[in-house]
């Protein structure tokens, strides 16, 4: 919807995609929908969830085994994103490396994005 031809909007790390495949493979669904919503105290937050069906709507970004979805309305917001999966002693989780985020909360979880993004400039 928002991407240029021959460019996938997003892309994952081979850590990414291998735990996205992991996932989907235990869950039994057909992938990872990813999204952003309202909420944090940076102003916004990414979204994920496992999806029995896949909407006609979404971007579907296949590699190695993983699929992901983007949420039409997240389209423009994660154009560009590299996804990653790290471990670390504390914690492991899915990475968001986004060119299009301006600031972010301390924790990481929230995110603001340039404003001409929400104004459709």
């Amino acid at each position: 919807m928002f991407g240029i031809p021959g460019k996938q909007a997003v892309t994952m790390t081979p850590a990414a995609s291998a735990q996205i495949a992991k996932l989907m493979k235990q869950d039994g669904s057909k992938g990872l929908r990813i999204g952003v919503k309202k909420g944090g105290c940076a102003g916004m937050e990414y979204t994920m969830e496992y999806v029995s069906e896949i909407d006609p709507m979404d971007e579907v970004v296949e590699q190695d085994g993983a699929r992901v979805m983007i949420a039409p309305m997240a389209q423009m917001f994660l154009f560009g994103t590299e996804i990653d999966y790290e471990i670390s002693l504390l914690e492991s989780g899915f990475k968001f490396r986004n060119p299009n985020v301006v600031d972010a909360c301390g924790c990481g979880e929230s995110i603001k994005f340039d404003e001409s993004l929400s104004a459709g400039k």
